[in-house]
């Protein structure tokens, strides 16, 4: 009996304090924008007015701040000259209907279930291929109402838009695309688009890169776009410039075409009778060219004029031509130049067989033939000068009369002959060298000269 009261202290202690707890948390003001006894219909009075009009429909122009934060640039396709990014895009408005009573003036926020039952800007994006808002793990759609009737609706999107690239100086070019919004039923009369902090309504992320691309700039601009059938509309635009990577190209597409001309160039020291090296060499280097050019252009869209590396590639694709030709030319004159000499050696072969006797010759057809005298050391040095057998009358007869004259003469001859065929001899040398050495030689020093001009030039103008 003693212990009972005991027992019962403690159970009387938590009692009162648990009505304390009570009464202090009864004393607290309410907020409404908390209370789960009324709706948000109720409380933003959402069944009261008719949404599907503008906020002071039939005044002055809304005006409807805009600011962007990009998430990434996501891809750029020269192929089909768009690119792809993903963004923040914010709008900013005031709408009286929604304002509401708030003791503490705090916001209320909501998801994508409330846009559906309020007015909200309708912009899009002009240009835009293909767009999307993300809905993992639900719509990113961000709804925040103030008590002054002041809203901020933020979504996550990413667009694919096109750009218009000029691709005349690829790859050493710079490439600048923008991506523009654009209320599309409101007027300028009913709906004023425009940047709410100016050109720091943009913001983007620092680790933004891109594998072909320096991100140069971004930057905002805002113009009106006329329409002839419905008016005129207020236009934001992101702007950004790209600057492509050339080291890329330049492993890839220079560096090879480069080697290839170079390579073509090593049949000028090859010997013109080694025809399947020369030929073969000169197959390989123009099908590699080939190649390099198709698969440039495999990535590139089919655009009617001409672009920088064109020039460079098909230029290189000319050098590699022209020392096929080359070959071509030398291979040809030789075998001329190698018939003729075959022509010319049988016609003196066929002349030294073919040369009369001329011992038994008149005095007065002597005479006209000779134009001088020479020893008899000279006459004994001459090849071919044989005698023919004579009578033993005649050749008394012959010594009678004109003792020395024949010799002379048959000397004479065979000293005008071997002079001739001498000079043909070394004239023919000279005309093989000049149109077979000479072209390989002049070869080795005027298509690297050419192709180093012409390097010079491309690279000053196009960097």
């Amino acid at each position: 009996f003693i212990n009972k009261p005991m027992v019962l202290i403690p159970s009387l202690c938590h009692a009162v304090l648990g009505k304390k707890q009570v009464s202090s948390l009864a004393k607290k003001p309410p907020d409404v924008t908390k209370s789960r006894k009324v709706k948000t219909e109720h409380l933003l009075k959402v069944d009261d007015h008719d949404f599907t009009m503008r906020p002071a429909f039939g005044g002055p122009a809304i005006p409807v701040g805009v600011d962007v934060q990009v998430e990434s640039l996501d891809s750029i396709s020269e192929v089909d000259m768009d690119f792809t990014m993903t963004l923040y895009l914010r709008h900013y408005w005031k709408d009286e209907r929604l304002s509401f009573s708030s003791s503490t003036n705090k916001s209320m926020t909501f998801d994508g279930r409330l846009v559906k039952k309020i007015w909200v800007p309708d912009v899009f994006f002009v240009h835009s291929k293909r767009s999307f808002i993300h809905d993992t793990t639900t719509d990113n759609i961000m709804l925040r109402v103030f008590p002054d009737g002041h809203v901020l609706y933020s979504l996550r999107v990413t667009v694919t838009a096109a750009c218009n690239m000029d691709f005349s100086r690829f790859p050493l070019d710079s490439q600048t695309c923008s991506l523009e919004l654009e209320s599309y039923a409101y007027t300028d009369e009913d709906l004023m688009l425009y940047w709410k902090s100016g050109d720091e309504s943009l913001s983007t992320d620092d680790r933004i890169s891109l594998s072909q691309f320096l991100i140069q700039k971004f930057h905002t601009t805002s113009r009106l776009a006329f329409y002839s059938s419905t008016g005129w509309y207020n236009r934001l635009y992101i702007n950004f410039t790209l600057r492509r990577h050339i080291f890329f190209f330049l492993l890839q597409t220079y560096f090879p075409a480069t080697l290839m001309v170079m390579l073509s160039w090593v049949s000028f020291w090859i010997d013109r009778r080694a025809v399947p090296a020369r030929v073969s060499l000169g197959i390989t280097t123009v099908l590699t060219m080939s190649t390099i050019i198709t698969g440039v252009n495999a990535s590139m869209p089919r655009v009617s004029y001409i672009k920088a590396v064109d020039i460079y590639l098909w230029v290189s694709f000319v050098f590699v031509f022209l020392s096929v030709l080359e070959y071509a030319a030398v291979n040809y004159l030789s075998t001329v130049q190698d018939r003729r000499q075959r022509k010319m050696r049988e016609r003196e072969r066929v002349r030294s067989q073919s040369l009369p006797c001329t011992c038994g010759m008149s005095q007065t057809r002597t005479m006209t033939m000779l134009d001088g005298t020479y020893s008899e050391a000279d006459t004994n040095s001459l090849a071919g000068y044989t005698e023919e057998p004579m009578s033993p009358d005649l050749e008394q007869e012959e010594m009678h009369e004109v003792p020395e004259k024949p010799e002379h003469m048959v000397v004479h001859l065979s000293v005008s002959s071997e002079s001739t065929n001498t000079k043909k001899k070394k004239s023919m040398r000279a005309l093989n060298i000049m149109n077979t050495h000479a072209i390989d030689k002049y070869s080795r020093m005027i298509f690297p000269g050419s192709y180093i001009f012409f390097n010079l030039i491309y690279w000053s103008v196009y960097c």
